[in-house]
């Protein structure tokens, strides 16, 4: 098995976006169920753009295959520390969950959180529902704060 590991793990990657993916970013899609608990991606490209200074976009690709797209943030003097460094968002197209391709995709993240310093990150989601990514996120060692934005619990990790 761990053969089988180490084999997709070569395989995967983040990628910026740049105008040579883009339409591939965009045509990532979560599967139904899931829409009413992550933005488009275009949406959340839409939002990196109005903030390039902290916004970290990225797509997973599984060889040449975009598979997924995540977007982290780094803003180490927000004035919401839950803002500071964190998962803005998290799409792994429906043919493709179940992978290891999001868990991949947040231990990236997470590597380059730790690269620039910080200490700590958070990821806000929906809880309620079948299809809520709460147990997805519990699962890598996020908890929750106690805090609330809006319907999303505030999840956080200690690197």
């Amino acid at each position: 098995m761990s053969q089988v590991r180490s084999r997709l793990a070569r395989m995967m990657r983040l990628e910026e976006i740049t105008f040579d993916n883009v339409e591939a970013a965009c045509r990532i899609q979560v599967g139904p169920d899931q829409e009413k608990y992550v933005a488009p991606v275009a949406w959340s490209l839409a939002a990196a753009y109005t903030t390039p200074q902290t916004a970290w976009p990225r797509l997973i690709r599984d060889g040449d295959t975009a598979v997924g797209f995540i977007m982290g943030n780094f803003d180490p003097h927000n004035e919401f520390e839950g803002f500071r460094c964190g998962i803005w968002r998290l799409n792994i197209a429906a043919e493709h969950q179940g992978r290891g391709y999001g868990r991949f995709a947040v231990e990236e993240l997470l590597a380059e959180a730790r690269r620039r310093g910080n200490t700590r990150a958070t990821v806000y989601w929906v809880a309620d529902g079948d299809h809520s990514p709460e147990k997805f996120y519990l699962k890598l060692g996020f908890r929750p704060t106690g805090e609330v934005m809006g319907h999303e619990v505030e999840g956080e990790l200690f690197l």
